[in-house]
């Protein structure tokens, strides 16, 4: 595994179309979510990759400074793996690298993210608390989470 945490302006190519096609292959493709990844936000935040022993793109996230998301927290966003490492520990490692990276980044700021409600426990186990009610965010159950 290798990673590679870079902001928008660093990216290369070939890294920019990989995430954007693992976002749309996962998000709108397996979950069957039709929406606008492309949402302005991705030339604001960093984004942290972990790439396989092959160099293919196994996970990422999306890691945006407070006052994009949410104006009092930073945030860890597009938390996704590929079919091809899932249950091989890719997730867990790059959230923690994320969480890592971004305390780094944004010392001063708790993080926040909007959770799918069915990795409630994948998100409990790396620190983060459920906050307010669950809610449907395109027309999957979501619900805010925060970590101190």
């Amino acid at each position: 595994m290798r990673f590679h945490i870079c902001t928008f302006q660093e990216l290369q190519l070939e890294e920019l179309y990989a995430f954007m096609a693992l976002r749309q292959e996962v998000f709108v493709v397996e979950q069957d979510c039709p929406y606008l990844d492309a949402d302005g936000k991705d030339q604001l935040g960093w984004h942290v990759m972990l790439f396989d022993e092959k160099g293919q793109l196994g996970a990422y996230t999306r890691l945006l400074p407070p006052g994009v998301s949410y104006e009092k927290y930073s945030s860890i966003g597009r938390v996704v793996s590929s079919e091809h490492v899932r249950g091989k520990g890719y997730g867990k490692a790059v959230m923690e690298r994320s969480i890592q990276a971004i305390k780094e980044l944004f010392p001063e700021a708790a993080i926040k993210i909007s959770a799918q409600t069915y990795l409630l426990k994948f998100y409990n186990d790396l620190g983060f608390q459920e906050v307010g009610e669950e809610y449907l965010e395109d027309d999957i159950p979501h619900i805010g989470m925060i970590r101190e």
